[in-house]
This record gives C-alpha cells, sequence and structure tokens, in this order.
C-alpha cells in the first residue's frame, strides 16, 4: 500500500476532528470565526479522505477516518468541554483505537 495514503488518511482524521470541535463552537453560525474553521475543516477532511482511498482500501480508509475523528472528538470533549469521563467510556474509545491500529497493520 502506498504510504502517502495513509498519510493523507490521518490528516483527514485529524481534520475530523477539527470540523466536529468547531461545530460544537460555532453557535449555530452565529461565532463567525469557528463557522469558517468548520468549513475549512470539513472541505480539507474530505479532501484528503478522497486522496486517501486512491490508495488505502475503501472499507478500512473510512473506519481508520471515522476512528480517529471520533476517539479524537471523544478526548477533546472530555478535556475541554467536561464530557463524561468515567472508565468505561475510555475502554470504549481504546477499542476504537485499537481497531484503527488493527486495520492499519493487517
Amino acid at each position: 500500500m502506498n504510504s502517502i495514503g495513509w498519510i493523507y488518511l490521518f490528516i483527514a482524521g485529524f481534520l475530523e476532528i477539527g470540523f466536529t470541535t468547531s461545530m460544537k463552537l460555532m453557535d449555530g453560525h452565529k461565532n463567525i470565526p469557528w463557522s469558517i474553521a468548520f468549513y475549512i475543516c470539513i472541505i480539507l477532511s474530505f479532501g484528503f479522505l478522497q486522496e486517501a482511498i486512491k490508495s488505502v482500501p475503501l472499507g478500512t480508509a473510512y473506519a481508520v477516518w471515522t476512528g480517529i475523528g471520533a476517539a479524537g472528538t471523544f478526548i477533546i470533549g472530555v478535556l475541554f468541554f467536561n464530557d463524561p469521563s468515567i472508565l468505561l467510556r475510555w475502554i470504549g474509545v481504546s477499542f476504537i483505537i485499537l481497531g484503527v491500529i488493527f486495520l492499519k497493520v493487517s
């Protein structure tokens, strides 16, 4: 597999964290800077995902992209938005991260 595809995929995943976090902060499009950040992140995220699927299998790419976004957004929520931080939730997000790792190495 092409390693640049994986680089694009990880960039797309981190941009997904950016657009979900921006979505939380844009307050229904009332906060213009966060609204702009949302649209930039979502467009770039999908663009990098599109490039990634040229060399990474589609199902793997989608699972990794959503996994990075879900795990990263969970961590951002706990650290910055007072989302619940209980052991069972951390175990769940650990399974997501392990799944992404297994998909990468397989």
